[in-house]
């Protein structure tokens, strides 16, 4: 008889974009020391999703484990020391000890996406391993307008696991890349997350972007005003909205907030991430 998954609930909460439900919902009983090391880690990730990186970085000592480790060289960069959590990353990937960790590899593909040298996040993702990797290779190779290797990658997890909610979202995001016929179905992806889980900003999302693309503006903006009631600061839910409102020419001033937008801008002026072309 299988073991039952303790951690199925919370990780799809944070797949799905659920930060502060993962975070309430984190107290698990009956985890053995990997199932709990796997908790915390995405726990503070949940933490550093809703932006509260100098509480990860108090919480997490030099005595814990290497994939909170990790996870704390991610907030540090993002808090704007990349210098030293950059130059940190590359000491730990070289040490044979812990290079190799999944999450740490994990958190040096984001970092390395992040500074947009897609090659060098490749060289630590390529191999994957896990699903959470295998779908970070479908998100570098779309940013690399590399839809073959983004489907090469999508047919692995399909074959690890079809109904995963993070293969579903990578065939999701797949489909908004290739665009045309394949937008009804990432359509259908987000709808079937939005009925099967509680509504996030993210599903929003994705099915206000799908909505764009086919050219229904006003469900799409329906949508996302559903998600700025939800998260007012969203950046992706910002750069939507005026990109929405542009085609719908209503006056997209209000959403102009470039505190919030400043890690989206190279996305939006190119609509590339906000509203790829098809």
């Amino acid at each position: 008889m299988a073991t039952p998954d303790l951690l199925f609930n919370l990780r799809n909460l944070f797949y799905l974009g659920a930060y502060q439900a993962a975070i309430n919902n984190s107290d698990v009983p009956g985890l053995d020391a990997d199932a709990a090391a796997e908790r915390d880690t995405i726990v503070f990730r949940s933490y550093i999703a809703l932006g509260s990186y100098q509480l990860v970085i108090s919480e997490i000592d030099s005595s814990a484990a290497t994939s909170l480790q990790a996870v704390k060289l991610l907030a540090l960069y993002l808090t704007g020391d990349k210098e030293g959590a950059i130059s940190s990353l590359k000491e730990w990937l070289s040490d044979s000890a812990i290079g190799s960790n999944p999450v740490l590899r994990l958190i040096a593909g984001t970092i390395f996406m992040h500074e947009q040298d897609y090659n060098e996040a490749l060289k630590h993702t390529h191999s994957g391993g896990t699903l959470d990797l295998h779908a970070l290779n479908v998100q570098i190779f779309i940013k690399m307008h590399r839809s073959d290797y983004a489907e090469k990658q999508l047919k692995i997890m399909q074959q690890i696991d079809e109904d995963h909610t993070l293969t579903q979202l990578a065939n999701a995001w797949l489909d908004i890349a290739v665009g045309g016929s394949k937008i009804r179905e990432a359509y259908l992806i987000f709808q079937d997350f939005a009925e099967k889980y509680p509504m996030t900003g993210m599903v929003l999302n994705g099915k206000a972007v799908c909505c764009m693309h086919m050219g229904s503006f006003e469900e799409a903006e329906t949508l996302l005003l559903e998600a700025l009631n939800k998260d007012a600061k969203d950046p992706e839910t910002l750069a939507n909205l005026i990109v929405c409102n542009l085609h719908l020419g209503k006056p997209s001033s209000r959403f102009l907030r470039i505190d919030m937008l400043q890690p989206l801008l190279s996305d939006l002026i190119c609509r590339d991430k906000v509203f790829p072309a098809t």
